[in-house]
């Protein structure tokens, strides 16, 4: 099983209190499951995409680069990034992922300033 999530949930942010919660939610029900379900064969674990650019707002373009210039990589997250973090998740190789969340952010929750 794996969860979508956010970046949020590792930041505070002002006037986005409430959307950092309830991903923050998320991550404590990817550790309950994983210690629920694990014993029973299913690994659980969370991806948690950055700030990503898609068709749905492409017009907000400089908005996205403004946000995202200063994160470790300089860019947005792309769909296809978050699917490459969910298929490492789902294959084999990550077996021994469990209770984990895969930050797939471009470093900007590790390098935001407020």
């Amino acid at each position: 099983m794996i969860t979508i999530g956010s970046w949020m949930a590792s930041i505070g942010s002002p006037y986005a209190a409430m959307y950092a919660a309830t991903k923050a939610a998320d991550e404590q029900l990817t550790r309950g499951w994983a210690a629920e379900f694990g014993p029973r064969g299913v690994r659980v674990n969370a991806v948690a995409p950055g700030v990503t650019l898609t068709p749905g707002n492409e017009k907000d373009r400089p908005i996205v680069d403004a946000i995202t210039a200063g994160s470790s990589a300089g860019v947005p997250v792309q769909p296809l990034d978050i699917a490459y973090g969910v298929a490492f998740l789902a294959f084999d190789q990550a077996r021994m992922s469990h209770a984990t969340t895969l930050y797939i952010d471009g470093g900007i929750s590790g390098t935001r300033l407020r």
